[in-house]
């Protein structure tokens, strides 16, 4: 079974599912919006399930918050970060 949710995880999501996340992912904050707009310019082609998923527990972050980690004034929290947040934040902080 797990070697199935890996295989899951990493399938790329389909043009509606990008669509409905790039709505998703629209913050308050200009700062967040230029980070996730650089990310998807570099990796929607490429987006998995994964990615999609931490993706999208991010966004259920506070516009402080997840400002907060893509400046690297914090980490996530254990929790948070086992889902892959972890990789994906190192994803969007490069430049």
């Amino acid at each position: 079974m797990q070697a199935a949710d890996a295989a899951l995880q990493n399938q790329p999501i389909d043009a509606r599912a990008l669509s409905r996340l790039k709505w998703r992912c629209r913050r308050g904050l200009l700062e967040n919006d230029l980070f996730i707009a650089r990310f998807f310019e570099r990796y929607e082609a490429t987006l998995t399930q994964g990615q999609a998923q931490a993706l999208e527990t991010l966004m259920d972050l506070s516009d402080n918050d997840l400002l907060d980690l893509l400046l690297r004034r914090k980490e996530p929290e254990p929790a948070l970060a086992g889902a892959g947040v972890a990789e994906l934040l190192q994803l969007m902080r490069t430049t």
